[in-house]
């Protein structure tokens, strides 16, 4: 072999062996395309790719992170289109990096000690509490409880520990950032499509299977771009939309400031076309937050101010009472509204079963999986909407308590955080920036079960980490500053007696 001349992909197309298997390979492909279906020749040309992911995943585990990171935004609306339980991707995710971790502990000292934390006991109480639930009582059915705690606690008790080990410094920070406004950017072209050209035909037939009777209101559509509904995507770029806000008026770079105003306009327009009232009470939340996290009392009265701007326009004007999205944005500030006192009585009704039931009526007792698996009871005919009237219906009084005192202890750890503890500028807009949207999260999902739904779940199980270990990532910022700096002076010096 002449070790002066390079071989390239194609030229082992002039080898007989390369081009009978790439041969082989196109002919089972189109067979099984033709025989059993399009998703079966497709599953042939996606298994090779699958092969070489894992190989990947193995070598560099936060690799299935940062998949998620991506996937969590696109696995619920995936279903239109091939229909099949894309969350237990999720799973499998999660599964294969604690599997790679185990294999490379053979080989090198994984520090599981970065795990330990108040935030990785917090979880692991509320998924202990989640078990438990398995033998309430109340439960009717086991396969409901397998389905909705997998959501509600498994994967914040699987991802947290992972974050802690293997996605936890500043560069990690800021390439979460950039997944996330890029998938949240695509998500309003997405919905800005469905409202200027309409839905695909996948979309179509979702609506006419049931969609349509909460995403078709006076012949408008609310708009649910690739997200699970339209309550989901309102919320999440509502989220998009404070966070990136934030991060804009913190951001250094000019190029990551144009990239997060972008985003963040984006997101609030997407919040708007969505239709979804109680999305508004992100923005709101977020900005009381940032305002408190501001410790400025000029900008605390100028946000005040604007805020009671905001009101007025919503509850005592007409003004743009043409344009539908406004219209029904303005509807979340009528106490008489009908949906609201629907809601109210529903709330009565839970109060009155729920008293004599402080662990609720079992795990996957309410929405969709008690539509799906118990359809004959109670709670899965009596609509919660809010996410936290869920947690009471599904847990009891119980664990709506120790759900509600994570949140809030997050909540006020990363504020503290950031108000007393992190030095670095930047690093406390990234966290203010996380603290803020959780805040706002927090205020939709009053009135939205959004919380515990892809892709909010997986951005503040991730935003929950990061705040904790801030500090941390302060303390590393700061020391590379003083070495530059001791640096930068050293060479000073030396350039000094040089010239001398």
């Amino acid at each position: 072999m002449n070790p002066f001349h390079k071989t390239y992909g194609t030229d082992y197309l002039k080898k007989p062996l390369p081009v009978a298997i790439l041969l082989s390979i196109c002919i089972t492909c189109a067979h099984l395309t033709a025989s059993k279906g399009l998703i079966a020749g497709m599953a042939m040309i996606i298994l090779p790719i699958a092969v070489v992911y894992l190989a990947v995943l193995f070598v560099t585990p936060r690799i299935g992170l940062i998949t998620i990171f991506i996937l969590n935004f696109l696995i619920l609306g995936l279903g239109r289109y091939i229909p099949m339980t894309w969350g237990l991707l999720i799973d499998g995710l999660l599964f294969l990096m604690y599997l790679a971790l185990f294999f490379k502990a053979f080989k090198i000292k994984i520090p599981w000690n970065r795990a330990q934390s108040q935030l990785t006991l917090l979880v692991t109480i509320w998924f202990g509490y989640a078990l438990f639930q398995a033998v309430n009582p109340e439960a009717v059915s086991f396969e409901a409880w397998f389905y909705a705690m997998r959501g509600l606690a498994l994967y914040q008790w699987l991802i947290v520990p992972l974050l802690f080990i293997i996605y936890n410094d500043s560069k990690d920070l800021k390439l979460f950032f950039i997944i996330w406004g890029i998938m949240s950017f695509l998500g309003t072209l997405k919905g800005f499509q469905q409202v200027m050209f309409g839905v695909d035909p996948f979309e179509q037939r979702w609506l006419d299977n049931g969609g349509s009777l909460t995403h078709i209101l006076f012949g408008k559509l609310r708009v649910f771009s690739f997200y699970s509904d339209a309550g989901q995507f309102g919320a999440s770029q509502g989220h998009a939309g404070v966070v990136f806000g934030v991060l804009a008026l913190f951001a250094k770079s000019k190029k990551f400031r144009i990239f997060c105003i972008v985003v963040a306009l984006a997101g609030l327009y997407g919040m708007m076309i969505s239709g979804t009232r109680g999305a508004i009470a992100v923005p709101a939340a977020g900005g009381v937050m940032f305002l408190i996290l501001r410790k400025n009392i000029p900008i605390l009265i100028a946000g005040a101010i604007m805020g009671i701007g905001v009101f007025v326009f919503f509850k005592y004007t007409t003004l743009l009472n043409n344009n539908a999205q406004v219209r029904r944005m303005r509807t979340a500030f009528d106490p008489n509204d009908a949906s609201l006192q629907v809601r109210l009585a529903n709330q009565r009704k839970l109060a009155s079963y729920l008293s004599s039931r402080p662990f609720g009526g079992g795990i996957g007792s309410t929405g969709n999986w008690g539509q799906r698996f118990t359809p004959h009871t109670f709670l899965a005919n009596t609509a919660t909407d809010s996410w936290f009237v869920a947690i009471w219906a599904d847990t009891g009084v119980v664990g709506l308590y120790i759900h509600l005192f994570i949140l809030f202890f997050v909540l006020i750890t990363g504020a503290y955080n950031v108000m007393f503890k992190i030095r670095d500028d930047w690093l406390k807009g990234q966290i203010a920036a996380l603290v803020c949207g959780m805040f706002g999260i927090m205020g939709a999902s009053y009135g939205n079960g959004v919380f515990g739904q892809f892709p909010t779940c997986i951005l503040m199980y991730t935003g929950m980490v990061f705040m904790f270990i801030a500090p941390k990532i302060d303390k590393k910022i700061m020391a590379a500053k003083e070495t530059a700096t001791e640096e930068l002076e050293l060479k000073k010096a030396k350039l000094q007696l040089n010239q001398a």
